[in-house]
């Protein structure tokens, strides 16, 4: 029982003794990193904000008098009382019934404007495309002809309201301001051509009705709004992601409107040479439309195979309808050359570069698998991303503009890297310009061990692996998509600058680079957060050289663990106090340390 307590004391003081000689060797190594390096402050990081206090919450509104609080219905119930019932409705018509329209309109940026101009189109191609239907061909009839008028006024009363609601809204800019005055802008659009072409539109030329009838040429004046067209055209094209898909189908719609008019004035010129009095002129059998739209599109693409004409005004009807074919077809094929030249202008850039590349490298000789891999490597980054060099883009905008597209685009992953929390912001925000962003194909080194190491790679997409062992075979970790590697290089100062390990592309990999000489440029102008860096680096170079035990070794377990070396102050001490006799505590505490000694021998 006595060996067995003083074994257990020795235990208790030996552990004891041990996070002592821990504690002294952590603030000697303190010390010294604060004397060798005057950066280094603290063991904490920045200090972050303190949260901010909240706003003490308002005072509950009392209820109105003779109202208790438990009849008050909840927030989100909505109810709507008809008769004798109550029925339950929407929140949504509440926001429509609270709706107010905006005294300004931005014109570029406005969505709801976008959406107004198309039924203004609307409107205007009721007008284009029936107005010479029904004056040629015999579809108003006495009938339906309040059906025609229904709709005539209806697209009046949009013009109308483009005229005195949106018109007279638009912002505009003058002298590098924005106007958003009501009466400036009013001002703006009534001195404007627009407001002209609106009011020729407007004329009502309709009461003339009462002395000729129905007439649908009294109308034409409404085709004259064309300028909402083509702003349309302009504001829809600029929130299109595939534009030229657009204009396509707009350049087919020309092309239909020309043979559709072709078709309006061959059945009115039919009419006029009296139908079927000739072999050339419309029969007057089956749809008439249809027949005449035939012989247009026969006529303006020429195709040939129509019937001579056999008077003087069916000659020069249909020499006029030639030469104006000819004109409209090689007007309408330039334009759709110049829409699909621009749609596939950047797939055109793409294969001339790709073209380039490999006339020089046929030029030099250069291996084939070296071209299959220059090959593959133009193909995937033109797949992946849509274009061969990014910064090509982003050259002629304001370094304002180029920061706001880079914080879309890669501060979610900057900001995730361990390396740069608690940086300042705003250096984040000049380092995010500097990243120039490279593609590997699968098993290409992005670095290699022993070499100067002037760049730190950031994973964008993709993953890479680090090899290491005696072949430099070895995967010893894979990193993912927002991991970094390269960092000790670029922070290390001195002769710390050289590759530690192989690093190899695993598959198709994204990764952003980051210069040395751009970081240190950067830093320059925040002390603080290089101080941060400077610090983060030195404890992973520390954990980096940290001796590791092999795992998997068997151990004895052991009652009472290793004792560890005794300070050499604390061995002088204890040499004293045995020259003194050995009756002090510290000489019975040496004779319990060499018992210890002894059992663990």
């Amino acid at each position: 029982r006595i060996s067995s307590a003083t074994s257990l004391s020795s235990a208790i003081i030996n552990t004891r003794l041990q996070e002592l000689v821990k504690l002294f060797k952590e603030r000697t190594e303190k010390v010294k990193e604060k004397l060798t390096d005057p950066d280094a402050t603290s063991d904490d990081e920045s200090p972050t904000t303190s949260p901010a206090k909240p706003a003490p919450a308002a005072a509950p509104v009392p209820p109105p008098a003779g109202e208790p609080e438990g009849d008050k219905p909840a927030e989100d119930e909505h109810y709507c009382e008809m008769l004798c019932c109550t029925f339950k409705y929407r929140p949504w018509l509440d926001h429509l019934k609270n709706y107010r329209f905006p005294s300004s309109i931005d014109p570029l940026t406005n969505l709801m404007y976008v959406l107004w101009l198309f039924f203004v189109v609307m409107a205007w191609n009721w007008n284009c495309w029936l107005i010479p239907v029904r004056w040629a061909f015999p579809y108003q009839t006495p009938a339906n002809i309040h059906c025609w008028l229904v709709v005539d006024y209806l697209c009046d009363l949009i013009y109308l309201l483009d005229i005195l609601v949106f018109q007279t809204r638009l912002q505009f800019v003058r002298g590098g301001d924005i106007i958003t005055d009501k009466k400036a802008m009013t001002e703006n659009y009534l001195r404007s051509q627009r407001f002209k072409m609106d009011v020729v539109c407007l004329l009502p030329l309709d009461f003339f009705y009462f002395k000729v009838g129905v007439n649908p040429l009294l109308r034409f004046p409404r085709c004259l709004k064309y300028m909402a067209f083509f702003e349309f055209n302009n504001r829809l094209e600029a929130i299109l992601s595939k534009a030229y898909i657009y204009r396509v189908i707009r350049t087919t719609a020309y092309l239909l409107y020309s043979l559709h008019v072709n078709s309006c004035l061959y059945y009115w010129a039919s009419a006029y040479e009296g139908l079927g009095s000739t072999t050339w002129v419309y029969d007057g059998e089956g749809n008439s439309y249809i027949r005449c739209y035939y012989w247009a599109v026969k006529t303006l693409i020429t195709i040939g195979g129509l019937p001579d004409p056999k008077t003087l005004f069916e000659i020069v009807f249909q020499l006029l309808n030639y030469f104006t074919g000819v004109f409209a077809f090689s007007v309408m094929i330039g334009q759709m050359r110049d829409v699909v030249g621009a749609a596939t202008a950047g797939q055109t850039y793409y294969r001339s570069c790709m073209d380039s590349t490999i006339k020089y490298m046929n030029f030099y000789k250069i291996p084939k698998t070296v071209q299959n891999r220059v090959k593959t490597w133009y193909e995937y980054t033109w797949h992946s991303q849509g274009m061969l060099d990014e910064l090509e883009l982003l050259v002629q905008l304001p370094d304002k503009m180029r920061l706001d597209i880079a914080i879309d685009v890669n501060y979610n992953i900057v900001s995730k890297v361990a390396l740069f929390q608690g940086c300042d912001r705003q250096m984040i925000f000049d380092m995010l310009k500097r990243l120039r962003s490279v593609v590997y194909l699968p098993n290409d080194y992005v670095c290699k061990k022993g070499e100067i190491g002037r760049e730190m790679y950031i994973i964008q997409a993709g993953q890479v692996q680090v090899l290491g062992g005696p072949d430099s075979k070895t995967v010893l970790v894979t990193l993912k998509a927002g991991s970094v590697f390269g960092e000790i290089s670029l922070l290390a100062a001195g002769g710390g600058n050289r590759r530690t390990a192989n690093v190899v592309a695993h598959g198709f990999a994204n990764l952003f680079i980051l210069d040395k000489k751009d970081l240190n440029e950067i830093l320059v102008h925040y002390p603080e957060s290089q101080k941060l860096l400077r610090k983060k680096a030195k404890k992973m170079l520390k954990t980096s050289n940290k001796p590791k035990d092999e795992k998997g070794a068997p151990r004895d377990p052991l009652i009472i663990p290793p004792k560890a070396d005794t300070p050499k102050l604390f061995q002088a001490a204890l040499a004293a106090t045995g020259r003194m006799g050995g009756k002090g505590p510290l000489a019975q505490l040496r004779w319990r340390l060499k018992e210890l000694k002894a059992m663990q021998a």
